[in-house]
């Protein structure tokens, strides 16, 4: 007779919490765009030895090829840089499935991808920034696209910081909004313009940051928001 860890049961292996209700609801690119192939990878391997640690190293090389493929500066690697990255975001999304349909969450296993995701945001962002810069000899690019990873990793690191301060065990919550980023990073590859998706993320991450600012500001004039201090 089969276990419920011998079958793979796609509703067990989804999140039932929504950071970005807004996303959700309107531009449902995680769940009904990434979220399938991810399907499709889970059921692959679900009866093998992968675990989900080696999914989540899989997508970090897949994020550092595509950032090397943007830092080459040739219109056909920046194709190949976005949809490296568009599958380096489907195993990532697979790795947490498979943790969840299988029961094997762990507490490093959600570190780990939150640690490899953000070098891996990194060397996109940096190698689109210096990559289409040289294509295009405007160093303005360069300097706009620092900017946009400064912002992108000031709203990240805001977000955390509230998770401490809330003292929240939640994590991965943001994968509706990094979902909708990779899929803008994809497109604008497509089209052969980085600069598209990096004026794209820095056009989320900017009213991010802001939102994140006024919603923590706003625990420290209501009491009742904050944690009960430690006994």
């Amino acid at each position: 007779m089969s276990t419920p860890e011998s079958q793979y049961e796609f509703r067990k292996s989804m999140k039932s919490v929504s950071s970005y209700p807004f996303i959700h609801k309107y531009l449902p690119i995680d769940r009904c765009i990434i979220r399938p192939p991810a399907s499709l990878i889970v059921r692959a391997v679900f009866k093998t030895s992968v675990t989900p640690n080696q999914l989540t190293v899989c997508s970090f090389l897949f994020s550092l090829i595509a950032g090397f493929a943007f830092f080459l500066g040739k219109p056909a690697f920046f194709t190949l840089g976005g949809v490296l990255a568009m599958i380096s975001t489907i195993f990532d999304c697979a790795d947490g499935m498979l943790a969840r349909a299988k029961n094997m969450t762990s507490r490093y296993g959600a570190y780990l991808d939150i640690f490899l995701d953000r070098i891996a945001d990194f060397a996109v962002l940096l190698g689109a920034s210096l990559g289409y810069s040289k294509f295009t000899g405007d160093t303005r690019i360069l300097v706009f696209g620092l900017l946009t990873i400064a912002l992108y990793f000031l709203q990240v690191s805001l977000y955390y910081i509230n998770n401490l301060y809330t003292r929240s065990e939640k994590s991965g919550e943001g994968a509706e909004a990094k979902s909708l980023a990779v899929f803008v990073i994809f497109v604008f590859s497509l089209l052969r313009r980085p600069d598209g998706f990096l004026l794209g993320v820095f056009l989320m991450a900017f009213p991010g940051t802001i939102i994140k600012l006024i919603r923590f500001l706003r625990k420290g004039r209501d009491p009742a928001a904050a944690p009960a201090p430690s006994q």
